[in-house]
């Protein structure tokens, strides 16, 4: 329910804000948590990553209770104080755990492998609209969010789609595939070039289409799961990604839960073979990634829906202090440990920013 333009914040457990143009911001306020998806009502939904082969999914389902919209030259942002991650895993423990995976990768054991790391900073305070409006300003990601559910905060500028439905079509967009910006134009559109060319990261990324492709067919009607973009380049803030695009018609009378079974966690985020790789991640990372990696959005009253995978996102529990971010890669034989970790802190390189945070060394 659309209730025009107010000049408050939410003072409720649990919404969700979205950045507009115009300097505008879209507030939603939510429910408590539901056991169902409410019918005919606007609904948002969290999925934090699991390995469902070991345990069922959580799906987090709120109805909208209210949305309006809020200026942002109305709030007086907060810069904090300078913020120190520690990593979980050091760069030189890091650099040995991807070339034990390439060692499984050469044994046949799986082709591919999201890697991902975790950075935390302890006894923080942050104002989560301050940093979002930043991270904002600073990467411009298409499914940017701040989410609040109770005491944990998500700053999300997410630029991957999961899964978006519309009508009996659905379409997910792995991203796999790298490249920095450049000020400097010709050069910028050199590193697209070179991105576009590059054997290693086209063989991650259609790895990461072949794992969509099967996970659709899933819920597909046969022969209609097809890929609608393969290799395509796409230009944001910081970086440029390779990103493919996988669609299909689904089968009739599917429920929500059926079709986001069948299809989580997103295929960039795992590997190939998908489950052995779910299997590895469990075994080689060293933290919970709890809502990193998985999935979040709106359900529409008739069913259609659009997830993000909660990827480019600040992690802050306003009662521990607790920050954290997290950053991953793809593993394959192709490639090359020390520049898979440049890869990680380059994705990590605007949630530092709007975050005014370093690195311990």
């Amino acid at each position: 329910m659309d209730s025009g333009f107010k000049n408050k914040l939410p003072s409720c457990d649990n919404y969700v804000i979205e950045h507009l143009n115009h300097g505008e911001l879209k507030i939603t306020e939510l429910s408590s948590r539901l056991n169902e998806l409410p019918g005919n009502t606007r609904s948002f939904c969290t999925i934090p990553y699991i390995n469902p082969t070991v345990n069922p999914l959580k799906i987090n389902l709120f109805s909208e209770k209210e949305s309006y919209l809020f200026g942002v030259t109305n709030y007086d942002c907060r810069e904090n104080a300078t913020l120190l991650f520690s990593p979980r895993i050091s760069k030189d423990e890091y650099v040995q755990q991807v070339y034990d995976l390439k060692k499984k990768i050469q044994k046949g054991i799986i082709y591919e492998i999201n890697f991902c790391m975790q950075f935390i900073s302890q006894e923080s305070d942050i104002d989560p609209l301050s940093v979002y409006i930043k991270l904002q300003k600073l990467a411009k990601a298409p499914y940017s969010k701040l989410v609040k559910i109770e005491e944990d905060f998500i700053i999300s500028a997410s630029p991957e789609l999961f899964l978006k439905r519309t009508g009996e079509i659905v379409e997910t967009k792995p991203i796999k595939g790298t490249a920095r910006r450049s000020a400097v134009a010709l050069e910028d559109e050199m590193l697209k070039k070179e991105l576009f060319n590059n054997g290693k990261e086209r063989t991650e990324n259609v790895m990461a289409v072949d794992v969509a492709r099967n996970d659709l067919s899933r819920v597909a009607e046969k022969g209609t799961v097809k890929v609608n973009k393969l290799y395509n380049i796409e230009t944001y803030e910081t970086v440029h990604h390779m990103v493919s695009t996988v669609s299909c018609r689904l089968k009739r009378n599917l429920t929500f839960d059926e079709i986001i079974n069948a299809t989580f966690p997103m295929a960039s985020m795992t590997g190939a073979p998908k489950i052995k790789a779910m299997q590895l991640i469990d075994e080689t990372e060293n933290f919970e990634r709890d809502y990193y990696s998985g999935a979040m959005g709106f359900i529409e009253s008739n069913g259609d829906f659009e997830f993000s995978v909660t990827i480019r996102s600040i992690f802050y529990n306003v009662k521990t202090k607790r920050v954290s971010i997290a950053v991953g890669s793809a593993i394959t034989h192709l490639c090359d440990p020390e520049k898979e970790y440049e890869e990680c802190l380059l994705k990590a390189g605007a949630l530092l920013k709007a975050l005014n945070a370093e690195i311990k060394v």
